[in-house]
């Protein structure tokens, strides 16, 4: 299993961010730490998860959480995303002390004062310093960030020094005003900058932040569709160029550095949300359960700490997936990877109706192997290179063959 703790406060909100973030006068780190760990030993003998090859994004009471509930062998990932402004030396050197080995970095990059932006997806990458920076100030402003070029390079240095071959980096494109030799320069400067895991976002301007109400109201430009698609395809040949494997549609690693805690998410392996908002997928088989269920804890920090304090746990919704629903996100998630949605793993979640079954006779996936766009062989099911970029286009007519069969 996979453990995905939510630390739920920022000092700043940036332009582009709908997270479920608060920014607060006053923190009592001491009540959510106790909180988040009494959620996890909670939710961990809901699951009884016994194992956790991998765990991700460290907060609150950290691996010491998960002692005396289950087994965290001594290789198990524990990454960690911080914002630049809150990743000194001293600091990143009391989370590796603490047990955090991998780290995710926020780097939006450009080299012009043109704009790029993020389009976060579901999941986060491994170990970083957070969503998305910029490695110009003007850009930073633009998002609201409160470091600048200095800092983020300096938190980066710092990180691969203390995280060496565990360190990654996240960088928007998509930004109001941005160009496409803007965009590639930052490129420039990134592989110059980053170990060797990179993250790409393009971004997603989101109902209620202060950036999708500026482009909204005609203050600020967004690049048109094809320049996006320009800048993802440049992207991604900088980068294979530079030794890296496209193993997900926007991650990149080399020297096998691939966020083992990311891979959990894309193979449909059971995952516990911790904190507030936070998001799961495991079967309860402490309470007598027996389906995978989606479960999303309660949003706001006080409200939750309430709920876990009176009874273990914050836990807001729970949903059972279907057998159907458990086999779309299996094929929506797989579909993500280079790896694709093996037999095994589909297997798992299907026992009685194979790949070969379901997408091996005429229809929608067969016409996408013949247009070079998937493939099906003794591996499992995949798209090719190109097919990744176009996989919000290929996967409804996959699905639609999935629930016809």
């Amino acid at each position: 299993g996979a453990l995905c703790p939510q630390w739920p406060y920022c000092r700043k909100r940036c332009s582009y961010c709908n997270f479920n973030k608060y920014v607060v006068p006053a923190v009592n780190e001491a009540a959510m730490r106790a909180c988040l760990v009494r959620e996890t030993r909670t939710l961990l003998r809901l699951s009884q998860v016994q194992r956790w090859v991998r765990r991700g994004r460290g907060s609150g009471g950290g691996p010491l959480a998960i002692a005396g509930a289950a087994h965290l062998p001594a290789g198990a990932e524990v990454t960690l995303e911080a914002n630049p402004s809150s990743a000194s030396p001293p600091r990143l050197s009391g989370f590796r002390a603490a047990g955090i080995n991998r780290l995710s970095i926020g780097v939006q990059v450009r080299g012009a004062l043109s704009r790029p932006i993020p389009a976060a997806p579901a999941v986060s990458p491994p170990a970083t310093l957070l969503p998305s920076q910029s490695l110009d100030d003007a850009e930073l402003q633009l998002l609201g960030r409160e470091h600048t070029v200095a800092e983020a390079r300096r938190a980066v240095e710092a990180a691969r020094g203390l995280f060496p071959g565990r360190t990654s980096i996240d960088l928007i494109f998509g930004l109001p005003g941005q160009s496409r030799g803007a965009w590639a320069r930052g490129l420039e400067a990134a592989l110059r900058l980053c170990d060797d895991h990179v993250s790409l976002y393009q971004l997603t301007l989101e109902r209620g932040t202060a950036l999708a109400a500026q482009v909204w109201g005609g203050t600020l430009p967004v690049p048109p569709q094809d320049l996006l698609a320009d800048m993802y395809q440049t992207a991604c040949t900088m980068l294979v160029a530079a030794g890296f494997r496209h193993y997900e549609v926007s991650n990149f690693a080399r020297k096998g550095a691939l966020s083992t805690h990311n891979l959990s998410y894309w193979r449909a392996e059971q995952y516990i949300g911790v904190g507030p908002g936070a998001h799961g997928r495991f079967v309860p088989w402490g309470e007598g359960g027996c389906s995978r269920e989606a479960r999303v804890q309660t949003l706001e920090p006080d409200a939750w700490m309430r709920e876990v304090q009176s009874r273990g746990h914050g836990t807001r919704r729970r949903v059972v997936l279907s057998p159907l629903e458990q086999l779309e996100e299996v094929l929506a998630l797989g579909l993500r990877t280079d790896e694709g949605v093996t037999h095994e793993r589909w297997g798992y979640f299907s026992s009685h109706l194979s790949l070969e079954a379901v997408f091996g006779g005429p229809g929608e996936a067969a016409e996408l192997q013949q247009q070079g766009w998937l493939v099906l062989d003794s591996g499992g099911l995949r798209c090719r290179r190109d097919g990744l970029a176009l996989l919000d286009s290929l996967l409804p007519g996959l699905l639609c063959q999935l629930q016809r069969g």
